[in-house]
């Protein structure tokens, strides 16, 4: 926008060309007067004036003339218009220094796609800070920190929560302003008691978001639901009975309420505009900066504005607010806005992910409460705990949801309902058993347990629900087309004692659905079959046949097995009840049936050990889970801050430890009682037995080594010896046609190999006489060791 300069404006203040109730902004101009505010607020951190920027110290000569305009402005505002309040225009940084609340705002971009979105600034910018409340709340703050020192603070005024995030959206190309202005008390202070949490807004909002089922007007109509009038009646009343109490509790709720604020429309607040037009904004809308939430320029939260700025501009509001916001009109500036004086505001990537200030936050409202952790703050990897009250006071509690991230044990979310006593477990995939879901009243096992699994589970299982009286389990994708299996135990199952449990359990019904089967006939192929344990009878239904409404079945009746008394019944075509949807087709044998109550038989006794296997995996399952809530750990990503310093320690704890690995290797290097003590079980400790089996290890070994010596002498030798034999038979055969030079080549060979041999004899001969007593012992009076016979001279010798 093109600036320029207005000579005349203190003249047009002067006589009044200013019009009040006007919808018009005004804006500054500047000029040279040294400014110096009191040093009473200071922060610690910044006293070292090596440590900041000279610009945080001292006013530059265009921030020198626009203080002075301003202080201009403010004087002959305040007599224009006596019934205002003051405006925020220089309030006093963390250094003492009076700077202009326009070049407080430092336009950032970031390169975190987290903060590319104004949604992802607000959140970001509501959870790092902390809250200081005005004092007193119908004044202007006297200070304005700069927003990289209430990074590092992480405490900050509503004023320096707008600062910031207005910064932040600038960086990302929005159209964005500081609003200085009036708010209510729950926004000023905030106080969200009264609210309704967002996360149980959301789970409201996923119930109500399931698609509805479109109703064909070509169905067939269902039957007429025959139900008792008298019975209509009483549930009738038992509603209406119910919507009255709640409506009597509402009532009881509103009446707590706080009364009206006797400060209502005094209060002084600041938050962010954002203006349509830049980044596809379509609608101008308000951000409180303490919450991170949206509003509508109309919304009653917001009861006036006085003032409006930006990093180029100051707007003064003229309208009248006493019902309410409503746009404000834009001018052109006629100032150039000296730069920020405030330095490149740097978030790091930790900042993000603790996000707020020590990386917990705790929040309240109605009915609720929620505490935020930031990832690995907790040893159980907890990020966020929702816990619901029944009432206002928040004394009763209705149910706790946990959310979990990084768990090696893959539990994502925990819900106690403590109404209804149940808790349920929802898990990522990868959990060892590929349990997805889990709800239960207790960790014991006769409680009711409801589970879900991952497709990955080895027999195609996707729920399971076990009662102490019977089972269900669902399938999908299994070769055998089984779908469904419902067991129905005629006694308790107690798992207190697996073993007993397993082998005494009855079950009184088992019945098994399948899908349909496309390469086998309809009348073959199996949708359902009973087991009727107790009864010893089957009963198989097959698939519905094209055109037909009644399916074929057989119903089988086991022939009594064969005890001490009597012998085993036969079975007959009597034990066999066929209905066939076909009259014309042919019945079966009763060979075939026989055949086929056979193979039923068998299935039975495998329904009935995968029923078994199936309450073991329960078992094994609430076990496994026992030991991994005692035992959790937490899986670090090497690409959060957090992570990177855990990979950090762990590859110099590996270093370490190779380190003391290779020192240790080194001096065993140079241990000669090493390869014995390995043989040992415990090396560290030694016995009395231990002791002396290592000694004569050692003495057994020593007394080897000096044979295996002595034995290279004697081979040397020997070698010798044959070499110059050799020599001796070759001269033998031609020393009638040897030269004079072969000759003498030949003489030079044998002197040569004549020494070497004494030398071997020599050393063999004295080798012995200094070990003689040693390898006697070791040849004769340890036969574990095997050594060679030696040259018969050295034998008479030794």
């Amino acid at each position: 926008m093109e600036t320029v300069v207005e000579s005349s404006i203190e003249e047009q203040l002067i006589s009044g060309d200013l019009q009040q109730g006007k919808n018009d902004d005004r804006h500054l101009d500047v000029s040279n007067v040294p400014v110096s505010a009191s040093q009473d607020i200071l922060l610690t951190e910044d006293k070292a004036e090596d440590l900041c920027p000279e610009s945080y110290r001292v006013n530059s000569a265009d921030e020198i003339r626009l203080l002075s305009i301003a202080d201009n402005f403010q004087r002959q505002y305040s007599q224009l218009y006596p019934d205002r309040k003051p405006l925020l225009l220089c309030p006093v940084n963390e250094y003492g220094v009076k700077k202009f609340v326009s070049t407080t705002l430092r336009p950032t971009a970031t390169t975190y796609p987290e903060l590319f979105t104004w949604e992802g600034c607000a959140c970001f910018v509501a959870n790092f800070l902390s809250l200081d409340s005005l004092e007193p709340p119908v004044n202007l703050p006297r200070y304005l920190f700069s927003s990289t020192a209430v990074l590092r603070r992480q405490r900050a005024t509503c004023f320096e929560y707008a600062t910031l995030l207005c910064s932040l959206l600038l960086g990302a190309q929005y159209d964005a302003y500081c609003v200085s202005g009036y708010a209510v008390k729950e926004l000023c202070l905030l106080d969200q008691s009264m609210q309704d949490c967002p996360l149980l807004d959301t789970e409201a909002k996923s119930v109500s978001s399931e698609p509805e089922q479109q109703q064909n007007k070509y169905t067939v109509k269902p039957l007429k639901e025959l139900r008792s009038r008298f019975l209509m009646q009483q549930e009738k009343k038992k509603q209406d009975a119910e919507a009255t109490l709640l409506q009597k509790q509402k009532l009881q709720e509103e009446s707590k309420q706080p009364c009206d604020d006797p400060l209502r429309g005094l209060r002084v607040h600041c938050w962010v505009l954002v203006l349509s037009g830049s980044r596809n904004i379509q609608e101008n809308f308000f951000i409180d900066p303490l919450t991170g939430n949206s509003y509508s320029t109309t919304h009653n939260n917001f009861l006036g504005i006085e003032s409006v700025w930006n990093n180029l501009n100051y707007y003064v509001n003229m309208q009248d607010c006493s019902n309410g916001c409503a746009d404000d009109d834009e001018e052109p500036q006629v100032f150039e806005m000296p730069r920020s004086w405030v330095s490149y505001i740097s978030i790091s990537k930790k900042d993000l992910e603790t996000r707020w200030p020590g990386g917990h936050k705790l929040s309240y409202y109605r009915k609720a409460m929620l505490e935020q952790c930031a990832p690995y703050l907790r040893p159980d990897g907890l990020v966020i705990c929702l816990t619901v009250y029944k009432d206002l006071d928040c004394t009763e509690v209705d149910r706790v949801k946990e959310w979990y991230k990084h768990r090696n044990d893959y539990l994502e979310e925990k819900e106690v309902n403590k109404v209804d006593n149940f808790t349920t477990e929802r898990f990522t995939h990868g959990q060892h058993f590929h349990l997805l879901f889990h709800r239960f009243s207790s960790q014991t096992s006769d409680a009711v347990h409801e589970m879900e699994f991952s497709s990955s589970h080895v027999d195609g299982l996707v729920r399971r629900v076990l009662s102490p009286s019977e089972m269900t389990e669902l399938f999908e994708g299994r070769d055998d087309f089984l779908y469904y299996r419902h067991v129905v135990f005629s006694q308790h199952v107690q798992f207190s004692d697996m073993a007993t449990a397993a082998d005494c359990t009855q079950f009184q019904k088992v019945v098994e659905r399948f899908h349909r089967n496309s390469s086998k006939p309809a009348n073959e192929d199996v949708a359902e079959r009973v087991f009727l344990l107790t009864r010893r009878q089957i009963e198989v239904t097959y698939h519905l046949e094209d055109h037909r409404f009644i399916p074929s079945k057989r119903v089988f009746f086991k022939p009594q097995e064969s005890t001490e008394q009597e012998k085993a019944e036969d079975f007959t075509a009597d034990m066999v009840s066929s209905f066939q949807v076909d009259p014309f087709e042919k019945p079966l044998s009763t060979l075939t049936l026989y055949h086929m109550l056979l193979a039923l038989m068998k299935d039975e006794e495998k329904v009935v050990l995968q029923i078994k296997k199936s309450k073991k995996e329960v078992r094994n399952i609430l076990d496994y889970r026992e030991q991994e809530e005692k035992a959790i750990q937490l899986h670090f990503s090497p690409w959060t801050t957090a992570g990177a310093a855990q990979a950090h320690q762990q590859r110099q704890e590996m270093e370490r430890v190779a380190m003391e690995e290779q020192r240790w290797l080194q001096e065993k290097e140079k241990d000669t009682l090493a390869p014995f003590l390995i043989r040992l079980d415990d090396g560290e400790t030694l016995s009395t037995e231990d002791a002396k089996q290592l000694h004569q290890d050692c003495l057994a070994e020593f007394k080897q080594r000096l044979v295996e010596h002595a034995n290279l002498i004697q081979e040397r030798l020997e070698k010798e010896t044959q070499e110059l034999q050799k020599k001796q038979q070759w001269y033998q055969m031609n020393q009638l046609h040897l030269t004079e030079k072969e000759e003498n080549e030949y003489q030079i060979h044998c002197s040569k190999k004549t020494l070497e041999i004494h030398v071997a004899m020599k050393r063999l001969s004295m080798y012995l006489l200094t070990h003689t007593h040693t390898l006697t012992s070791s040849a004769f009076s340890n036969p574990h060791h095997k050594t060679r016979l030696l040259h018969p001279e050295i034998s008479n010798r030794s």
